[in-house]
């Protein structure tokens, strides 16, 4: 699991104009076997696992751990954001540094939901962990989340390549308090 430290876990549900960002339930174990399967969606990660894995492996409430946020529409689940601290990367600038991932499944794309969301997810660390830096990785070939990382403040701090392609490594710095 990924230290965040001395944040209280589970926070009060995030409350968005459209999405709720709260801990993982039982009732989330669907989505989340959907959302590991699906071909699309790991498209830049790896690939799917098999869905028969998944369903014979997957607890029966799914990634349950501080950091870990359901991204909920209308009382389902359509994605996953994450917030962990980097014990371990090829890039030593982004060790100790929280990391912020997030899955969607393929019918919320393209909606606005992932940028709401990460966002929603960011402010709430800057109110947890006020002062912390943040680190994105993603695959160049990933425009949409090359697209998503732009518009939430990160900027280049290297590329590298892994994974048998090239990756691409933006860092958020610590917001400025304000006096």
């Amino acid at each position: 699991m990924s230290d965040l430290g001395p944040v209280a876990w589970p926070p009060v549900p995030i409350r968005t104009a459209r999405l709720v960002l709260r801990e993982p339930g039982a009732a989330d174990r669907a989505a989340f076997v959907e959302l590991l399967a699906s071909p699309e969606v790991h498209t830049y990660l790896g690939g799917p696992r098999p869905r028969a894995e998944l369903e014979r492996e997957l607890p029966g409430t799914p990634e349950r751990w501080p950091g870990s946020f359901v991204v909920d529409l209308d009382g389902e689940m359509i994605g996953q954001v994450l917030l962990r601290r980097t014990r371990e990367h090829c890039c030593p600038v982004a060790v100790g540094k929280v990391d912020l991932g997030y899955l969607f499944l393929p019918r919320a794309w393209g909606l606005g939901y992932a940028a709401e969301a990460c966002a929603a997810a960011l402010d709430w660390l800057d109110c947890v962990l006020p002062g912390e830096p943040v680190v994105l990785n993603t695959q160049t070939a990933n425009t949409g989340s090359m697209r998503l990382a732009a518009k939430l403040g990160f900027t280049e701090v290297e590329r590298f390549r892994a994974w048998d392609a090239e990756q691409w490594l933006g860092l958020r710095p610590p917001l400025t308090p304000s006096v």
